[in-house]
């Protein structure tokens, strides 16, 4: 006998319902966690809110000043540890499970957030760029959680990857970062899966925009000065960003309940919909979109946002605010 589609539409969803109320929410009171790029942006978004549920941190970046501007704004004292280090360094992730260890007595949880951005058209992108971007938001959240996987096994803790909409969608103008996140999405439902058996649970988490002043950080390739004042203006406008500590509450909300995909954000939620909805539809307002962009510019070079900044993009409001907030301009938090 066959089920009416409204039957098994209302148990799917009566299901959800349950397992959230059913499932304890994971009190952080006391945890310890592990933040890969904590330094500024999401990464220190992400510490705040840690921190506000009662975990102690620990933050890793490569910047050792980067790292003591971070830790004097989250004024915790000694609830706050940092560590330097590269993420593609296995030794220097194994480093930072056992300072975190040192500092905090275990380590409960790991935030991979550490993340690298590129834009520009795909003829300026070279196969390098590629295999770059892989082995920072893809490979290092897989070894930081093989490296920190005994000590999670022996608390029963939990782990955070940091993808992206672009992991569910690609976007024109974002070819490597988004061939990286779609890695990283894969990853996450990988080792939700194969984990669980030790007790150890992995929530992936895919934000849409954020305004967390991270635009300045990007590399830009192509026609710089265009791409970036799109890309800068895109990030910041209220609509289709997210406020960083918004997103930071929603992201750290979707690890305690245990969560194993959560998107973050209205419009990213939209655009996932669409893309499981009508993915000819998506693809082709993609290919359409890509014809109003800027085109390539025939060279391979690539600078910092930063570096082509103009009057303009470095005169709106949010993204100044967001850039003294979290972080990625050395300017006083204008919050």
């Amino acid at each position: 006998m066959r089920l009416p589609k409204r039957l098994l539409l209302t148990a799917a969803v009566g299901a959800v319902a349950a397992r959230r109320v059913l499932r304890a929410p994971y009190d952080l009171t006391g945890r310890a966690a592990l933040v890969t790029g904590g330094s500024r942006g999401l990464g220190l978004a992400l510490a705040r809110e840690l921190l506000d549920r009662g975990a102690n941190v620990t933050l890793m970046a490569r910047t050792a000043a980067d790292l003591d501007r971070a830790r004097a704004r989250l004024n915790a004292g000694t609830r706050v540890q940092v560590v330097v280090g590269d993420v593609t360094s296995e030794a220097d992730l194994d480093r930072a499970v056992q300072e975190t260890v040192r500092a905090h007595g275990a380590l409960d949880v790991v935030v991979s957030n550490a993340g690298v951005i590129q834009t520009g058209p795909l003829n300026d992108m070279t196969e390098d760029d590629f295999r770059r971007i892989m082995e920072v938001n893809a490979f290092a959240a897989l070894r930081l959680t093989r490296a920190a996987q005994a000590q999670l096994r022996a608390r029963r803790g939990r782990v955070l990857i940091v993808s992206s909409v672009g992991g569910k969608v690609a976007v024109p103008h974002l070819g490597p970062y988004s061939v990286s996140k779609f890695a990283s999405a894969g990853l996450g439902q990988a080792l939700r899966s194969e984990l669980a058996r030790e007790g150890i649970t992995v929530t992936t988490v895919l934000p849409g925009l954020m305004r967390t002043g991270s635009a300045r950080q990007a590399e830009v390739k192509g026609q710089q000065d265009r791409e970036y004042a799109l890309f800068a203006t895109l990030d910041n406008v209220p609509v289709l960003s997210l406020d960083a500590a918004v997103a930071a509450r929603r992201i750290v909300g979707a690890l305690v309940r245990g969560e194993a995909e959560a998107m973050i954000g209205g419009p990213a939620a939209l655009l996932r919909y669409a893309q499981a909805l009508a993915p000819e539809l998506v693809a082709d307002v993609m290919a359409l979109g890509n014809r109003f962009l800027p085109g390539p510019a025939g060279r391979k070079d690539a600078v910092k946002g930063a570096e082509v900044e103009t009057q303009v993009t470095r005169a709106n409001p949010l993204k100044r605010r967001a850039e003294a907030q979290w972080n990625q301009s050395g300017e006083r938090d204008l919050s």
